[in-house]
């Protein structure tokens, strides 16, 4: 996944948690649900400058 592509899904995951904490509650299981596969996305878009330095690293 392209770290563009992984931008756009942390967009999508973000505004559909905005929608179910609206309608269900921060607390629901929906909600709790969307927020662990936001923090997926976002720990997934956080490595990507680390597998881009190892990768030049090792090329040296």
């Amino acid at each position: 996944m392209a770290k563009k592509d992984i931008l756009l899904a942390i967009e999508k995951k973000r505004e559909e948690l905005i929608r179910i904490v609206r309608v269900s509650g921060l607390n629901s299981p929906p909600a709790i649900k969307h927020s662990q596969e936001l923090d997926h996305l976002l720990n997934v878009y956080n490595e990507f400058p680390a597998q881009t330095t190892e990768t030049t690293s090792s090329c040296s």
